[in-house]
């Protein structure tokens, strides 16, 4: 099992075909233990494997502020920070994907190990949104 992150092919393809909308469609986060397998290939929303834990609630949580913008030639996206409260949760990482067209993946975030929050906050800060950093970035 392993998680590797990676902007999914199948998003990369779907672009093309007009199927999201970032500014509008509704986006979400849902958090994976270490069990999960997901990765470039992953298509689709699935609760295999997905953390399980007070605080936090299956298909996790919906993204807001969502940003793109051109950083040189590199399109990218920035969500605001998000965060479960008063959760106790492990996560080994994390999928994006489109609630709105039915729960299309978008991009797979691997944590680079096990976080832990024993009834606090757990927060998935996003990266500075510039062309070497973002979560989310086409070139």
């Amino acid at each position: 099992m392993a998680i590797t992150s990676a902007v999914c092919n199948s998003f990369k393809q779907e672009l093309f075909g007009g199927i999201h909308d970032l500014d509008t469609d509704s986006i979400k986060m849902a958090l994976y233990t270490s069990s999960a397998t997901l990765g470039a290939a992953t298509t689709a929303y699935t609760t295999s494997d997905e953390v399980v834990g007070a605080g936090y609630t299956a298909g996790g949580n919906t993204l807001t502020g969502a940003a793109i913008s051109l950083d040189g030639s590199v399109a990218i996206v920035d969500f605001s920070d998000t965060t479960w409260s008063a959760a106790t949760i492990t996560a080994r990482g994390a999928l994006i994907y489109n609630s709105s067209k039915s729960d299309k993946a978008i991009a797979v975030i691997d944590f680079g190990g096990d976080k832990t929050s024993t009834n606090g906050d757990f927060t998935v800060q996003f990266p500075v949104a510039a062309s070497s950093t973002a979560i989310i970035r086409i070139s």
